[in-house]
């Protein structure tokens, strides 16, 4: 999926790769692999019929990547081009695309997230027929710069995050303790007096 990162900023709208100050050009950039299960976005309106009620589902086109290395962090620079397809309950409007963007070191046995990024993309859908485009260039994921070994472990996943977007259940404050009182102690009764 990685295209010439001269290509892809040339045709974006995008002035084209900047250079990073005091930076070391052709480092070693990690691949950009499509996250599994997060290839496709799809939005649905109402109705049981899946098929039917599809309003909006986006795909991945190409992506690039461009790194430099400055005072020992790994500058990234990522571009990603999508498209959106209208389905039978889409219309003109205005669209956000959730993307994440991740920054993973895939070890054998574990894997370790080392950055990660939520960006909302708005797409506008201008008639019924259209099949917009988006192309969005992400010019500072940054992290700090590993060996060369562990580089090689290094992977950018890309993905589309709809659950970003929805509101997360919130939860229960937790209750304050209630302190108790001490029992009140009983006091003893007064000695009988005998006359």
């Amino acid at each position: 999926m990685p295209d010439n990162i001269a290509n892809f900023f040339s045709g974006s709208s995008d002035k084209g790769p900047q250079q990073v100050a005091g930076a070391t050009a052709d480092a070693d950039c990690p691949y950009i692999q499509i996250r599994e299960g997060a290839s496709t976005l799809t939005v649905n309106g109402a109705g049981d019929n899946a098929a039917m009620s599809l309003k909006y589902q986006g795909t991945f086109v190409r992506a690039a990547r461009q790194c430099a290395v400055a005072a020992g962090q790994m500058v990234m620079k990522i571009g990603i081009q999508g498209r959106l397809i209208l389905g039978p309950q889409g219309g003109p409007g205005e669209v956000t695309i959730p993307l994440r963007i991740a920054v993973v070191d895939e070890k054998p046995a574990s894997s370790k997230t080392i950055v990660t990024k939520l960006i909302l993309i708005p797409v506008a859908v201008r008639s019924a027929d259209d099949n917009p485009s988006f192309t969005h260039v992400e010019d500072n994921v940054t992290f700090p710069m590993p060996s060369s070994s562990e580089l090689d472990n290094y992977v950018v996943y890309i993905g589309f995050d709809p659950l970003a977007t929805q509101p997360q259940p919130k939860h229960a404050a937790p209750r304050p303790k209630v302190k108790r009182k001490p029992a009140p102690r009983a006091q003893a009764a007064p000695p009988l007096r005998t006359n």
